[in-house]
């Protein structure tokens, strides 16, 4: 039988390793689907509900696995529909690959039922590279260095290949003129910086007293190197988001998150130092890193093009972080510090796991969020994956959960966009099919795009050595984290748009034969988690909880929470209990444990 462009596609595909591509079918990319019923399903087709949802398992695949994402859609209104997943895996930095079915060659410019100028579409979000196929001589070149750009560039890119091309027999690039023959394979590389600008960080760093380490998800290879230099300086380390699971919460100087879903002992380490190493972290919120001018500040980035982006950098290593640090470590002088800063950070740490337990013991009705998170803590597995959505509950994922050695986490950082916990959830057990995976959402999420993917879930949970997918959804039945930025700009919840219907999470669960648990008082919290982790299969644990708890920002004052308030009582429909449990959350941090702050 001949080779058709289909069938090598696919044989490209696995030349480079590809195991998996997330996708959902249509007419045009039909020839490719022939291809796969003829290449025995590999690599495995995982059929997603919608065209997001598998950009969204591709960008977690990617990031829980290291390796490439792929999706794949059909013309149209398909591609249409991947845009938003890969803007997450683009403003992330997560290496995807989406392949796309085209309107015939023949059609092209004629107006044809589902034209849509894919070029155009996808100029911004696959800027890097962005080819459409139209001989079969030309196939080989243009996957290959897809692949090979997202992997270089850590970025989306995208082939499309007209539905016609895909029909075409497969004819190899010959040696001659206009041809451009290549061949699947990348080596590894590192970038490392020159000796004087390593010199120059060193000065001053050890010219620093009072060091604040930033580390993102690009210090994620280099776990021990930052541990050691964060020693070695006696430093604080604060962790953007996607840095979460880049170094253990169980140190002593890991203060937590940092910016306004982070933790007060980040903010304080930023407010106080003298001195900013930022390793693997384009952070954007300029206002939660030292003030300018009041810290030197040294940072560490793998790409030249977000190096020195965000704070007044004196020295910006370009070059990997484990093999920069390496190099760097023996130039830090460590024996002539003090220890005061270093205790201080240690100390702002351990008042500030009180105030998150005591906020987690404070009552509410019926359920406060926040102790739902902090029961799940303990009773994380050791090697569970961890994803969250965006909204409220990424505070608590932020605040509560303890990263320990071997645990990974994640969520959609830049794009912050709603609807990927879920996919990522997903996409995480294809890559780690031993390991338990575990997704934090809210109810908002979860009627977006997580109750249509929970059928995804029940089609492939027999793929899994490890048959554990939790879905802990937030019950509030408010778009929480859009009502609290609402009432701290001064404009009272506005229940039209914010309120959400109540869907039974849990028993729909069941209806699909999945485990279903419907947690409505706080006794039963921890059991109704221990049912979840122990299932035999995909489980739904709803927890109904109280949408007047506070995400209180780390740097919020009583002056500010006073202004909140007055702007409540203004008209708020729920004024009586958000008052009430934002000054009861407020407060703990008051309470005795500490000198005052």
């Amino acid at each position: 039988m001949r080779t058709k462009v289909s069938d090598h596609v696919l044989r490209r595909l696995r030349e480079w390793g590809v195991e998996h591509v997330f996708g959902y079918p249509g007419d045009g990319i039909a020839a490719l689907l022939a291809a796969w019923a003829r290449a025995g399903d590999e690599p495995r087709f995982v059929q997603a509900r919608h065209e997001e949802t598998a950009a969204f398992q591709a960008v977690g695949y990617a990031k829980f696995s290291g390796r490439l994402g792929v999706c794949a859609a059909t013309s149209g209104p398909g591609a249409i529909h991947l845009l938003n997943g890969l803007y997450d895996a683009k403003l992330d930095h997560v290496p995807v690959l989406a392949i796309i079915g085209g309107t015939n060659r023949s059609a092209m410019g004629g107006s044809y039922k589902q034209e849509v100028d894919l070029h155009t579409l996808f100029r911004d979000v696959a800027s890097e590279f962005t080819v459409t196929v139209t001989v079969p001589e030309q196939l080989p070149n243009v996957l290959d260095r897809a692949i090979r750009t997202a992997y270089a560039r850590r970025c989306p890119t995208a082939v499309i290949i007209p539905a016609d091309v895909q029909e075409l027999e497969h004819s190899a690039p010959a040696h001659e003129f206009r041809t451009t023959p290549c061949g699947p394979y990348r080596s590894d590389w590192t970038a490392i910086p020159s000796q004087e600008s390593l010199e120059r960080a060193a000065e001053i760093l050890n010219s620093g007293d009072k060091v604040a380490i930033l580390a993102g998800q690009g210090a994620a290879g280099a776990r021990a190197e930052v541990e050691r230099i964060a020693e070695v300086l006696g430093a604080g380390v604060a962790k953007a988001l996607l840095g979460k699971d880049v170094l253990s919460d169980e140190l002593p100087y890991v203060t937590g998150s940092i910016g306004l879903l982070g933790t007060r002992p980040s903010y304080e380490l930023m407010r106080d130092c003298d001195t900013l190493l930022t390793i693997g972290s384009s952070f954007p919120y300029t206002q939660f890193l030292p003030d300018f001018g009041s810290a030197r500040g040294v940072q560490i980035d793998i790409d030249p093009h977000m190096i020195g982006m965000r704070y007044p950098y004196e020295v910006n290593l370009v070059g990997d972080a484990k093999e920069t640090l390496r190099r760097l470590i023996p130039m830090i002088r460590g024996a002539e510090r003090g220890r005061e800063w270093f205790e201080t950070v240690c100390d702002n740490v351990r008042f500030w796991d009180e105030v998150l337990e005591r906020r987690a013991r404070v009552s509410a009705d019926p359920i406060n969020p926040e102790y739902v998170a902090r029961a799940l803590d303990p009773l994380l597995p050791p090697d569970a994956v961890v994803t969250s959505d965006s909204g409220s509950v990424a505070n608590w994922y932020a605040r509560h959960l303890t990263m320990r050695p071997g645990m990974r986490g994640s969520l959609s950082g830049t794009l912050a966009t709603m609807g990927c916990g879920v996919p990522y959830a997903i996409g995480a057990k294809f890559a780690h099919p031993d390991r338990p995976v575990i997704a934090l959402v809210g109810d908002g999420a979860m009627q977006m795009n997580g109750l249509a993917e929970l059928v995804t879930a029940a089609t492939y949970r027999d793929r899994w050595q490890d048959p554990r997918l939790v879905v802990a959804v937030w019950n509030n039945q408010d778009l929480n984290q859009v009502t609290w930025e609402m009432r701290a700009e001064g404009a009272p919840s506005f229940l039209p748009s914010q309120q959400l219907p109540d869907v039974p999470y849990a028993a729909f669960a069941r209806s699909l034969g999945l485990t279903g648990v419907r947690v409505e008082k706080p006794e039963d919290v921890v059991s109704g988690w221990r049912t979840a982790l122990e299932a035999d299969g995909p489980a739904v644990v709803e927890f109904l909880t109280d949408p007047a708890v506070p995400p209180i920002p780390p740097h919020a004052t009583w002056e500010q929470l006073e202004a909140t308030a007055a702007s409540i009582l203004k008209g708020d429909a729920d004024r009586g209990s958000v008052i009430r449990q934002g000054f009861k959350a407020k407060a703990q941090d008051f309470l005795p444990g500490r000198a005052s702050r």
